[in-house]
């Protein structure tokens, strides 16, 4: 059976908010095939690697044929005749081939759909799931989710500061049982704001979007909703928080505008207000709780989280990059990445940070992006490096529901071990 590639496709898909994006498919000589649909985000650091969009009249400005053309007229012929199976070559091919620092040439996201679909085709050619093929015998570890049940900030009209409020089932033996743990506490939440007469809408990952007064609210109502689902806070459940700060941080004042609370606070002010905050309530990992140009306030915040066993995840300072990344890792800012696949650009340099980060001591945690799609990519992705961790947003909208159900279907069919023991000791 030839595994190398014969012939690679692109079209102009939609995500989940009904933008357009990229997907790619890839086929062999033997008629072996691999298809990727590329996410997109909203709230993006500045150093992400960039997407190409077409910025005509077409989909407002956010049409993506020119990184549908760019791999249809110049990807292809650079990687047809080539092994689908080698993944470093492949992507090492793609990366000089656009020739930029941050792939802004040929678009990162038509970079990513190309090396995605070749891993898939990949596994295919082999017969083997795709997280046997990227992880080979040593990934069997089923991913602690971060469960995004209300949203705020960019992904929610700004009803709250913060971006995402989240739950996190470790104290349980099996992903699906901390799965469900998470379904119903999501719709006890969902009963909570009927009863205060509240329209509930939901985000972009999924999470409500309630019309609450000040940031703390969200943590009261999904305690409150944890308790009434008959769950333990602090045993079985704890929260996260992706306070996305860059969001709402003045590069000109360096200040940090609270308006939900009206407050204004410089970073030693917002330092506190986050202490404060992992005080009152059983938050164990904070995701980019100050900005991204905040660099110092990230070497005093990780010296004080640290000491509380609080995980300290670093996404819009980082961006998956590795240069960044070392960069964070010699100051010790933080103690986790967030993972994102399209902010780099391919899997193999993915994978470099992911092996950067478990080198250096750093959690991964794998994550999704709020213009999702149906693609699963990210859920084999962590059961392969043994991430222990997953961001794929709420408990609902059927674009991060499929990588729920994904894991649910490794659990149940393959020799696999949930994380959640083992997230829990690191933070007792």
């Amino acid at each position: 059976m030839s595994r190398r590639i014969q012939k690679v496709r692109a079209f102009e898909f939609l995500d989940s908010r009904g933008n357009p994006t990229i997907a790619v498919e890839v086929e062999t000589e033997s008629g072996i095939r691999g298809i990727s649909i590329v996410p997109a985000g909203a709230s993006k650091g500045k150093n992400e690697a960039v997407e190409l969009r077409d910025g005509d009249k077409r989909y407002n400005g956010k049409g993506v044929k020119k990184a549908v053309e760019n791999v249809v007229d110049k990807i292809s012929r650079a990687i047809e005749g080539r092994d689908v199976t080698h993944q470093r070559e492949i992507d090492t091919v793609l990366i000089e081939l656009d020739g930029t620092e941050n792939k802004s040439k040929l678009g990162a996201n038509a970079i990513l759909g190309v090396s995605l679909a070749c891993a898939k085709a990949g596994a295919n050619c082999l017969g083997i799931e795709l997280f046997e093929y990227l992880g080979g015998k040593s990934g069997y570890i089923l991913p602690v989710p971060l469960c995004n049940v209300i949203n705020g900030g960019e992904h929610a009209g700004w009803n709250i500061d913060f971006q995402e409020y989240m739950i996190v089932p470790v104290g349980f033996r099996s992903f699906s049982d901390a799965i469900r743990c998470a379904s119903e506490i999501f719709h006890k939440i969902k009963s909570l704001a009927q009863e205060k007469g509240w329209p509930i809408g939901v985000g972009d990952e999924g999470g409500f979007a309630l019309p609450l007064k000040d940031n703390k609210q969200a943590l009261e109502i999904i305690s409150k909703a944890t308790e009434k689902a008959g769950y333990k806070l602090g045993d079985e459940v704890f929260f996260a928080i992706d306070l996305a700060s860059s969001s709402f941080y003045d590069e000109i004042k360096k200040t940090y505008q609270l308006k939900k609370e009206g407050k204004e606070l410089d970073s030693d002010e917002m330092i506190d207000y986050i202490v404060k905050l992992i005080q009152e309530y059983p938050i164990i990992s904070v995701e980019d709780p100050l900005s991204e140009s905040d660099w110092e306030g990230w070497e005093k915040l990780t010296k004080i989280l640290r000491e509380k066993n609080i995980q300290i995840v670093g996404d819009d300072i980082f961006t998956t990059n590795p240069k960044i990344f070392s960069q964070g890792i010699k100051k010790g800012i933080a103690n986790a990445i967030l993972v994102k696949l399209n902010q780099i650009g391919t899997l193999t340099e993915t994978i470099e940070v992911i092996n950067m980060a478990k080198f250096s001591g750093y959690k991964t945690i794998i994550s999704h992006r709020s213009g999702d799609t149906e693609d699963t990519f990210i859920a084999d992705l962590a059961v392969a490096v043994n991430s222990g961790q997953i961001k794929t947003g709420s408990l609902s909208r059927s674009e991060r529901i499929a990588k729920y159900n994904r894991l649910i279907y490794i659990e149940s069919k393959y020799k696999t071990e949930f994380a959640g023991k083992k997230i829990l000791q690191n933070f007792h």
